[in-house]
């Protein structure tokens, strides 16, 4: 079960972490970017902050669930700390861009501080677990890392839980709203229990 779980979430995350490519291929009106106003459309920051945010989003969300097999681990060290380096920089460079495009986000305040509240708490545990492994902390490391890995993955839960609600209340802005929570609270939830199973091993 574990490994199906696991293989579900490495399908999901190489899924989304290719969507980015989708702006290469459709109109803009048919995605995300029709939903925001011209005013915002037209805003050279943050139209370059969603850009980074969902390129290098992407890229985190891509290599990063291939940092938890214990194996690669341990028989890839240094493909695992350059994997490393490069899921923190994408990381830092996608979260400051996200907490910028959080005071944008569609469905008032609620939304706005739902998306803040991720983007920040994404690039501390980020940055936390780097200054972990600094220390030689290393199951502290891996601790942070899955609440990073956490809030990276709200991108696939996002995408979840969206249509889902949508379909089942017939109200697309409140379920919005909703989503700016449910994509990542619950995973940061699993990933406490995660993090606890782990510290009992």
């Amino acid at each position: 079960m574990k490994k199906l779980l696991f293989v579900i979430m490495c399908v999901l995350a190489l899924l989304i972490g290719a969507y980015p490519l989708i702006y290469a291929f459709v109109e803009q009106k048919h995605t995300f970017l029709g939903s925001k106003s011209p005013e915002v459309l037209h805003n050279i920051i943050w139209k370059t902050a969603f850009f980074a945010h969902i390129i290098f989003g992407g890229i985190a969300l891509f290599i990063g669930w291939r940092q938890f097999g214990t194996s690669f681990r341990n028989k890839y060290i240094k493909i695992h700390r350059k994997l490393g380096s490069v899921y923190v920089i994408a990381v830092v460079i996608s979260s400051v861009s996200a907490i910028y495009m959080g005071f944008y986000a569609n469905g008032g305040i609620i939304s706005v501080i739902g998306f803040i509240s991720l983007g920040c708490i994404w690039l501390m545990t980020t940055l936390m677990a780097v200054g972990q492994i600094r220390k030689g902390n290393i199951v502290m490391h891996q601790q942070f890392m899955i609440y990073s890995y956490a809030c990276t993955f709200a991108a696939v839960t996002l995408r979840l839980w969206y249509p889902l609600l949508a379909n089942i209340t017939g109200d697309p802005e409140n379920s919005y709203i909703a989503v700016a929570w449910l994509c990542w609270v619950p995973n940061l939830l699993i990933a406490y229990f995660i993090n606890k199973k782990i510290a009992a091993i």
